[in-house]
């Protein structure tokens, strides 16, 4: 997920940038820094953003304008706006902004902000299966896990399993921002589906039992406890 804060006080821009960090760090989040509109503007010509958190009151190019015009650079982007005074919160209606947060942003209301985007990326995110002679839609958030098996890769869904042609580390690379974590060579698992950790076996909620890697074994559990951690907020 990429994220661009702008904010004219450095301060409050750093502020903001540090409690993502600390509050998603099992997450990939890549976050961008701007302490002026028209230097996002052009950022966003050639960067897409999941979310930009926008101050209201900047000198030259203010927020409500700036989220104009990254309104006609990208209509669904979304908008979240800061500010010292809520009575600026009405003029953003009309560029459509997700929300307002009152300075000094709170940590518990972008840990909101954040879990909302993820869930409605797992509810958009969609993967294209092979079932027999047809491709199957499969919405990511209903695999359990992937297994590499030669030239193939098993996927295994809540409504079946599905056998594939292609690369584990491309569907690590794609599935890593919804939460999946790859616990050895061969396996990538969802972690809101990893019922317990026995030993160094992953157990899934349909029973499965997955080698966890020696050397992936603190970086799993630390991944879990995180994901747990934040889907309880």
């Amino acid at each position: 997920m990429r994220i661009a804060i702008c904010d004219d006080d450095e301060i409050q821009l750093n502020n903001t940038s540090q409690a993502l960090e600390n509050a998603y760090k099992s997450l990939d989040l890549l976050t961008d820094i701007y302490q002026d509109g028209q230097s996002l503007l052009l950022a966003a010509a050639r960067t897409h953003y999941d979310l930009v958190i926008l101050d209201i009151e900047m000198p030259g190019l203010n927020g409500i304008e700036t989220a104009r015009q990254l309104r006609a650079l990208e209509e669904k982007i979304v908008i979240v706006f800061l500010t010292s005074h809520v009575e600026y919160a009405l003029e953003g209606y009309e560029v459509n902004a997700l929300r307002y947060l009152t300075k000094p942003v709170s940590k518990q209301k972008l840990l909101e902000i954040i879990n909302w985007l993820l869930e409605r990326e797992k509810r958009e995110r969609r993967l294209l299966l092979r079932a027999e002679d047809s491709m199957v839609s499969v919405s990511i958030s209903d695999i359990l896990y992937m297994e590499a098996q030669n030239q193939n890769i098993r996927v295994v869904t809540v409504q079946g399993t599905y056998l594939n042609r292609y690369n584990l580390s491309d569907y690590e690379e794609e599935c890593r921002r919804y939460g999946f974590f790859r616990i050895h060579r061969g396996y990538l698992v969802n972690l809101a589906h990893v019922s317990r950790v026995t030993g160094r076996d992953a157990v899934m909620e349909d029973g499965s039992h997955l080698p966890v890697s020696r050397a992936k074994e603190k970086a799993f559990k630390e991944a879990l406890y995180s994901f747990i951690r934040e889907e309880a907020i």
